[in-house]
């Protein structure tokens, strides 16, 4: 008998479920293997903390194309978010930066949700602090719109429209035991920093 499927919660949708997922991270593999013309010089940062599986997918799926191990690393942006004075107290992730560096590298960024853009703007800048790659781009399994920011990423899974009413949430096995992209109701609840409206469940949410 196969395994029961995860629980959903009352009032949320899946838009995305495992093999869509896995086909989605191939397609963004190929994409990043024709735009660096083979994957020369390329590392991989995830931002903490479903971002850093998704690149380490990524990572995988190019070694086993093109037989070439592309760095994967984190970057965790907790210090350079423009919120931390509203909400203080964060949990720090964690910064690995692969051995030889980020100079004269072609950067791709990974995250799961890609919204206001800030999240993004805070790698941009925590990048500034390590290194001088010679390119920066940005691979996101979903963007959900609703920039604040011009950002824009180069790599996307699945573009999902949403309303600033509905949350985006992402699950990984290596995470959450399980993999799937859920679109529900925003939470009501009160986060530091943020009107109910802007609540999330994940930091790509941001």
């Amino acid at each position: 008998m196969p395994p029961a499927s995860p629980e959903v919660p009352e009032g949320t949708r899946a838009v995305l479920d495992g093999p869509e997922i896995n086909r989605a991270l191939t397609r963004i593999a190929h994409e990043v293997l024709e735009r660096t013309k083979g994957g020369e010089g390329v590392t991989l940062l995830g931002i903490p903390s479903r971002g850093v599986p998704l690149a380490q997918r990524l990572a995988r799926r190019i070694e086993r194309v093109e037989d070439l191990a592309v760095p994967v690393g984190s970057l965790d942006i907790t210090m350079y978010r423009d919120d931390l004075r509203m909400a203080p107290a964060r949990a720090l992730g964690r910064t690995e930066i692969p051995v030889g560096g980020l100079d004269d590298r072609v950067v791709v960024l990974v995250d799961d949700v890609l919204f206001s853009g800030r999240t993004v703007r805070a790698a941009l800048d925590a990048l500034g602090d390590l290194g001088r790659p010679r390119a920066v781009q940005l691979a996101v399994l979903v963007d959900r719109g609703h920039r604040e920011l011009p950002i824009r990423a180069d790599y996307v899974g699945k573009n999902l429209p949403t309303s600033l009413r509905e949350n985006v949430t992402v699950r990984l096995e290596e995470t959450d035991g399980h993999d799937a992209v859920l679109l529900g109701p925003a939470h009501r609840g009160p986060r530091a920093g943020s009107p109910p409206a802007r609540a999330a469940a994940t930091e790509g949410n941001d």
